[in-house]
This record gives C-alpha cells, sequence and structure tokens, in this order.
C-alpha cells in the first residue's frame, strides 16, 4: 500500500494522509456495491430522491468544518463560506426532474402491442472527482446516479481527499445503504487496474487532458462509456454596446475567483475596441483592490493555489508572455503572503498579447488573465475558437439575437449572455473539442448514468 499525503499550500505542511485501498480491497468493495444496487434499484425513484436530499442535508450540518477543511486543503478563501449553497441546487434540480426524467417513453399502448423505452440505471458510476471544486464537481454525477438506480464509488483527488470522507459521512447520516456509496484511496496505478478490468459501467472524471487521455487508454476495449471534463480556456467578449461596469466587475471576477482555479473561469478577454482602454482601466482597479494572504484570514479575497507546481506554470505562462511583448499592468510586489510556500500568486492583467503566447492558448488555471482589443464580431469569433478548448464562451451585449448569432458561431458547450463562470443545473454541462465528452447535469445527465431499453410485446388474442 501507498500513503496518499496532502499537503497544504497554506504552509507546506502535511495536512492529512491516508493508506490506499489495495486491489483486493477495492474489488471486494465494488462486489459488494454491485450486490447493493440491485435492490436499491427496486426502490421507488421518490424515495432514492429524498435520501439523497438528506444526505445534503447532512453535509450542511457539516459546513463550517468543510469551510476550513477546504481552505486548508486547496487554498480557497473562509469568507466564501464553501460550496454548499451549489450543491444543494444541482442536487435539489435533479432531484426535482427525476420522475420525469426516467420516465418510459410510450410509443404504442394499445390492443395489440406495448411498445415503448425505459430507462434502467447502469449499475457502479466511478465519479473521478477534483479538487479545485471538490463538492461541486463531484455532486454533479453523484446525485443522478444514486437517484437513478445506481451505487457509486468515489475516487477524490490527492488534494481534497478529506472531501469524499465527509461525502461517505454525509450519506450513511441519511441512512443510504451501507457500502452502496464508497468513497476509495487508489493510486493511479490501481484505477487503472480497476478500469482495466471492467469493474465499472460507467466513468465520469473531471480533470486534465492528460489524465482524460490515460482513463481513455485504461478503458481501450472494455467498451465502458466515459464522461470528461477537461481542459479549459474560456473566453469572455465585450461588445461595443455593452454594460462595462457589468461586464469589467463579472468577468474579472470570474477570471481571479478561486485564485482563477475554476473549470469554467473566464481566461481570456475580448473587448471592442471603442470600449478597450475604460475596460482596462476598470479591471486593474478592480484587482488591484484584492488581498492575497492565509485563506483562513476572513479579510483574505485570493488565497494561494493549490500546489506550488500549478503556481509555478501560471507564472511561467507570465514570463513567456512578457519576453514576447505583453505588458503586466498589476505591480506583483504589491501582493505580499509570507507563508513558507510558493503557492502564493500574484494577480496579474496582461494586455499586448496575442495567439503566440501559452497565456492565450494554454489552459492557465490561475489569477492571470489576458486582454485583447477587437474590431469586429468576426475577429472576435475567429479568436474565441482559436482554442483546442471548448467549455463555455461569455458575450456581454444588449442586443439578444447578436448574441445568439455568435453564440451558433462559437465552437463551444455553454454560450452565455451578459453573465459567465456559473452551472446551471436545468442546462446541459457539456464541452467540445479536447475539454471532453458527455453530458452532466440537466435531464440529459440522467442519460449518461442509465441505458435505454426497448420493449415490444405483441398481445395474443
Amino acid at each position: 500500500m501507498a500513503v496518499i499525503k496532502l499537503i497544504s499550500p497554506i504552509d507546506g505542511s502535511v495536512y492529512a494522509e491516508r493508506e490506499t485501498h489495495s486491489v483486493d480491497e477495492i474489488e471486494t468493495l465494488i462486489s459488494n456495491a454491485r450486490d447493493l444496487q440491485k435492490d436499491w434499484a427496486e426502490r421507488p425513484i421518490e424515495e432514492r430522491a429524498s435520501l439523497v436530499m438528506r444526505a445534503i442535508d447532512a453535509l450542511e450540518d457539516m459546513n463550517d468544518d468543510v469551510v476550513t477543511e477546504i481552505a486548508h486543503m486547496m487554498g480557497r478563501p473562509v469568507r466564501y463560506g464553501g460550496e454548499i449553497g451549489g450543491v444543494r441546487e444541482r442536487a435539489a434540480y435533479m432531484a426535482e426532474i427525476a420522475e420525469n426524467a426516467l420516465q418510459p417513453t410510450e410509443i404504442e399502448n394499445s390492443d395489440d402491442f406495448i411498445r415503448c423505452i425505459k430507462r434502467e440505471p447502469i449499475g457502479v458510476v466511478l465519479v473521478i472527482a477534483p479538487w479545485n471544486y471538490p463538492y461541486l464537481t463531484a455532486i454533479n454525477t453523484i446525485a443522478p446516479a444514486l437517484i437513478a438506480g445506481n451505487a457509486v464509488v468515489l475516487k477524490h483527488a490527492s488534494q481534497t481527499l478529506l472531501a469524499g470522507e465527509r461525502l461517505a459521512m454525509a450519506f450513511a447520516a441519511a441512512g443510504l445503504p451501507k457500502g452502496l456509496f464508497v468513497n476509495v484511496c487508489m493510486s493511479h496505478n490501481d484505477t487503472a487496474t480497476m478500469i482495466a478490468s471492467k469493474s465499472f459501467d460507467f466513468i465520469n472524471f473531471t480533470g486534465s487532458v492528460g489524465a482524460g487521455k490515460s482513463i481513455e487508454h485504461a478503458a481501450a476495449g472494455t467498451f465502458t462509456p466515459i464522461g470528461l471534463e477537461l481542459g479549459g480556456k474560456d473566453p469572455g467578449y465585450v461588445r461595443a454596446d455593452a454594460n462595462l461596469d457589468s461586464a469589467v466587475e463579472t468577468l474579472i471576477d470570474g477570471a481571479m475567483f478561486n485564485s482563477g482555479q475554476c473549470c469554467c473561469g473566464i481566461e481570456r478577454i475580448y473587448v471592442h475596441e471603442s470600449l478597450f482602454d475604460a475596460f482596462v482601466e476598470k479591471a486593474v482597479t478592480i484587482v488591484q483592490g484584492y488581498r492575497l494572504g492565509d485563506p483562513l484570514d476572513h479579510e483574505t479575497t485570493l488565497g494561494p493555489m493549490a500546489h506550488n507546481r500549478f503556481a509555478d506554470e501560471v507564472r511561467a505562462q507570465i514570463a513567456e508572455a512578457v519576453a514576447l511583448g505583453a505588458t503586466p499592468l498589476i505591480d506583483s510586489s504589491e501582493f505580499t503572503a509570507d507563508k513558507g510556500t510558493d503557492a502564493y500568486l500574484a494577480p496579474q492583467i496582461l494586455i499586448n498579447v496575442n495567439h503566440k503566447m501559452r497565456v492565450m492558448k494554454d489552459e492557465s488555471f490561475g489569477p492571470v488573465v489576458g486582454i485583447m482589443a477587437v474590431a469586429s464580431d468576426d475577429e472576435a469569433v475567429d479568436l474565441m475558437n482559436d482554442s483546442p478548448f471548448g467549455l463555455t464562451a461569455s458575450i456581454w451585449t444588449e442586443d439578444t439575437d447578436a448574441a445568439l448569432a455568435i453564440g451558433k458561431r462559437i465552437e463551444t458547450g455553454t454560450v452565455f449572455m451578459n453573465r459567465c463562470d456559473y452551472l446551471d443545473p436545468a442546462l446541459c454541462w457539456t464541452g467540445c473539442k479536447e475539454t471532453g465528452r458527455g453530458a452532466s447535469l440537466s435531464s440529459l445527465g440522467y442519460m449518461s448514468v442509465t441505458r435505454a431499453k426497448s420493449y415490444h410485446l405483441k398481445k395474443h388474442k
């Protein structure tokens, strides 16, 4: 067995450590979950949904501890209060729509035939969750999977391994059959082994492109369906008719919140040339008002990034861009945090950027954003599409028709108008290109965790 050590970005100390499960232990847990799933699937949908919501209640009862743990594990300031509001919103919506979403599609019910399509639970679902929003990202699949009648195995990121334990505690407190929801500590190699051995009936992964490729490689030939949410380089586009103040405030928050470590955070901004100077001036003022520091301090608005190596990658992208002619507008010396770790990173705004720079092409996942002036919608669309990723895009305009027309041309999973960095549980959460494949949340979210079965029944007279 190996030991997973969770290094806190606050001070570089070991915040928690856990021994990994052995392959034999994992196989036993999965086998038990598979047996329990059969009885669980026979329970009414309403009962399963109610139990999931009781687990959310139990998780909320732990929220004070959870918020502090998140700060220690990945650096998000305690002033923001954790994730329970969004967790409840998403789980509650999926519970509310479950009955209708899982209803059979009736083709015929006559004296001669019964023809219909039913949805059946897929079996055992593996959720591999990321560290940046450890509860929100996990619940996207956990809630619909359980409500649909599946068993769930959760492997959480080592950076936030306590989140998996908290979720297990919440489901146990809610009365979920013991062993139906399993939180495991698995090494990367053992995870690949279990995937390759066809241990799971659906795999949901949120994380890097490289890790997503590794999961696909492990699953090759097993025919196990996989849902992937991978990298992003989400753009914002500010048209000439935009509400400037609203655009600046929302887009900069979308770029900097959680130290830029958001799946659908804003990573690049294109502003019509008539608004460019004013936008940049207001953006700089906002960022200069941030306070970088200890996330346990309620005055802190920017905590450390989750790990030194993540901060080093952002530093490298900024340095490369500046060497190629970009202009940094934030004096990093004004943001100091002497905590003995390199995870603390000052926010940065770059202008005079272009798409030859990695900061405008590669995922940064940190508190930096490049801002470019554009002359037209066509130029903005070309730049927004000049990316290997496609998760969300944000358009700022007073013209809904224009937003719809532009949105149709953007290669992305979600088009926002006059907002960004938000996940609406009533809408399908999906991406294209190297952002991944599959869908979660909305009624379509139930399609991934169920399979279709057709019934064609001929009545003899």
